[in-house]
Parts: C-alpha cells; sequence; structure tokens
C-alpha cells in the first residue's frame, strides 16, 4: 500500500486490513516531493491510498472497502 502518514484514507485502509488480519506492506512517500507522480507511475492512481493485491492495483480506500463489501476480502484473510 503506496500511503502517506497524513492521509485519512490512509489510516482507515490500514485499519480494514488489520481488522480483517490481512497482512499489509506500506510503502510511505512522505519524503517523496513527486509523490503523486510516483504512485501514479507503479499504480495508475494520483491519490494515496494506492493499494496493490497480488500485483494488481485495485484502487484507494473506496475501491478496498467495496471489495471488503463483497467479501472478497474475506478470501484474502483466508489466504493469509
Amino acid at each position: 500500500m503506496y500511503s502517506t502518514r497524513w492521509c485519512g484514507y490512509c489510516v482507515r485502509a490500514k485499519a480494514l486490513l488489520e481488522q480483517r488480519g490481512i497482512p499489509y506492506e506500506e510503502l510511505l512517500l512522505d519524503d517523496d516531493p513527486a509523490f503523486r507522480q510516483t504512485v501514479f507511475d507503479r499504480t495508475g492512481g494520483w491519490t494515496v491510498p494506492q493499494i496493490i493485491v497480488d500485483g494488481e492495483p485495485i484502487g484507494g480506500y473506496v475501491e478496498l472497502w467495496r471489495l471488503d463489501q463483497a467479501g472478497g476480502l474475506d478470501e484474502l484473510s483466508d489466504a493469509a
């Protein structure tokens, strides 16, 4: 997950993953003055968080929440 320390949606995404028992790697972009370009180059998204599952960018917090609502995080939790 690409994130920054000051991003509220990043905090929410991490909390959701922790609630579901899904381990994640956080890549902080606070010290990157061009972080929006960095995250776009790596994920195709301009905002943080940008979340990657099994090598595929899924989007940000809203997409993660929707995946959870559809039961998709249950599969990830079981795999963890």
